[in-house]
């Protein structure tokens, strides 16, 4: 119990208070939140990731392992998702942001400062969550755009959204420098290094600057609960079982464990909201799961560590 409260104190609590701080920013000053996620999307997200991925050595195997797990526990996600929402007689929209708020995990600006936090020391548990990062943006310009308007938007289009991405840039520019073990001069490492220290605070900031603004009814609605345990239970559960099953281990095994915890995607909300279809719901559901995911997260990361550590 006593090492659990290191965790929340530790790890939680710190991104609380910058959600706090980011809640409060918003309340006073009403932030123009497009430009701060324009500002995170298309510049500190990638010098974060270019970074991570240029100084980390990550062998093929464990590269392969970490991607065909990724797989199987997305398309579990995805058949469980479906069976959920079919059980709960939802209509098609609310099936589709159901779906989506279970597959969709929030692994950029919650995931990859958790990350930091956790894994200062091993760089190789923040490379991993980088590399979940960019599967978790296919998915959601695949899949999750696929559930939301399958009927309006061309397989090519979806290509070209997802190849605009910078971090897709960033990740195959710091791949190809690190295999090749191409130096980074003076007068760039140092910005960019500037640019990827500033992309945690300016991300839970401005992620508790979303959570502020949103439209909350009621939380004691069946699709809102359940997705919020779709989520952060049964995920993590899920995640152990095939980490298990695969015989993963070490710092990729608890990396994958706790990145399985983490809630809904806010891409999920901001996908609703541009095409119009149960944007209230979705954004509901994104709090909701973020702030329960302060109790559960810490749980897991404890577990992992009893596991892993």
């Amino acid at each position: 119990m006593v090492y659990l409260g290191m965790v929340f104190f530790q790890v939680v609590a710190p991104i609380l208070i910058m959600l706090g701080i980011g809640a409060g920013l918003q309340l006073k000053f009403q932030f123009n939140l497009k430009a701060l996620s324009n500002l995170i999307t298309y510049c500190l997200m990638p010098a974060a990731v270019f970074i991570n991925i240029y100084e980390t050595k990550v062998n093929a195997g464990v590269l392969s392992e970490i991607v065909i797990y990724l797989v199987i526990f997305s398309i579990c996600l995805m058949v469980l998702s479906s069976i959920i929402s079919k059980l709960l007689r939802l209509n098609r929209n609310q099936s589709a942001i159901y779906k989506n708020s279970i597959v969709l995990i929030n692994s950029g600006n919650y995931g990859i400062p958790v990350s930091q936090m956790l894994f200062a020391a091993n760089p190789l548990g923040t490379s991993i969550q980088i590399i979940i990062v960019i599967f978790q943006n296919i998915i959601t310009y695949t899949y999750g755009l696929y559930n939301l308007i399958s009927s309006t938007k061309s397989g090519l289009d979806i290509l070209r959204s997802l190849l605009r991405l910078p971090l897709v840039h960033a990740l195959i520019l710091g791949a190809v420098m690190n295999f090749w073990d191409i130096g980074i001069p003076i007068f760039l490492r140092i910005p960019l290094d500037y640019l990827a220290n500033a992309f945690i605070s300016i991300a839970l900031i401005t992620l508790g600057a979303q959570l502020a603004q949103l439209d909350i009814k009621t939380i004691f609605n069946k699709v809102i609960l359940t997705s919020t345990f779709g989520r952060l239970i049964l995920g993590p559960i899920l995640a152990l079982g095939l980490i298990l099953l695969m015989g993963i281990e070490g710092v990729v095994a608890q990396s994958l464990f706790i990145a399985s915890a983490f809630p809904t995607s806010r891409n999920s909300s901001t996908l609703a909201l541009e095409y119009d279809i149960e944007a209230n719901l979705a954004a509901q559901i994104v709090l909701f799961s973020t702030v329960v995911s302060c109790i559960t997260v810490t749980i897991v990361i404890y577990i992992s560590n009893i596991l892993w550590g």
